[in-house]
């Protein structure tokens, strides 16, 4: 009951971030202002009767931008598990070929033939349509180096379409099933019904002990090493004699 009393004393923290519906967008530069308009044109290019899509997750960054983009043209083109499982294939593709992946990330392929490749990829893999216009964007502009990365986040928003919420918590030891059991109840609690909570454990030992809740961009810290850090900087404060 200990673990659950620790996060239940979180709920006010929780409920006190609010995560802005909107999407911020990416700064144009000279290399990569191309891609900007491309992608925004490629988000809006469905029919005009799926109307306004809005993103269940908002993220920021270059990065995020892109993922959000894509989000919203998967979704207005009835294709997101399509894409989300052509993605997945794709990323574990680059974690099983060590060649593959330096080749997304070497910035000295010349264009033409990164965009051949992904074409010729996409085309045996059967990857669908706006797949495969997807990340011809990207080898076409320099952006596949950041392609792990903008999955991630695409992956975040299909987990939040869904309903799902994915839970990082942080400790220094895995939990006992016991524990993690009553700390999913919790967060099921805190979160709401109709919502999928799916924990994910990370082992840290430089957090000292306590743990670190982490997800839908909110942080609760409560970490021994956090805990530690407070109290030094409270020491360090000069004290007022006057107010003894």
């Amino acid at each position: 009951m200990a673990l659950a009393g620790r996060i239940r004393s979180g709920i006010s923290f929780f409920k006190n971030i609010s995560v802005s519906d909107s999407v911020s967008s990416a700064r144009s530069h000279s290399r990569g202002a191309p891609l900007i308009p491309s992608l925004r044109d490629y988000a809006t290019a469905s029919a005009q009767k799926t109307g306004n899509v809005k993103v269940p997750v908002a993220l920021v960054g270059e990065n995020g931008n892109f993922a959000s983009w894509l989000y919203i043209a998967a979704v207005k083109m009835n294709s997101l598990e399509k894409i989300e499982s052509d993605l997945s294939e794709l990323v574990e593709a680059m974690k099983t070929s060590p060649t593959f992946s330096q080749f997304t990330k070497d910035p000295s392929v010349p264009r033409e033939t990164r965009l051949a490749a992904i074409v010729d990829v996409c085309d045996k893999a059967k990857f669908a349509e706006p797949t495969k216009n997807f990340l011809s964007l990207l080898a076409e502009n320099g952006k596949l180096k950041n392609l792990d990365v903008i999955v991630k986040k695409f992956m975040q928003l299909t987990t939040a379409h869904r309903g799902d919420v994915k839970v990082l918590v942080t400790t220094v030891m895995p939990l006992p099933p016991a524990e993690e059991k009553e700390l999913k109840e919790t967060l099921q609690e805190i979160i709401g019904e109709g919502k999928k909570v799916t924990v994910e454990q990370k082992i840290d030992p430089s957090i000292y002990g306590g743990l670190i809740v982490e997800f839908q961009q909110k942080v609760l810290d409560m970490s021994i090493r956090t805990r530690a850090q407070q109290m030094e900087r409270l020491l360090r404060e000069p004290v007022d004699l006057n107010n003894l």
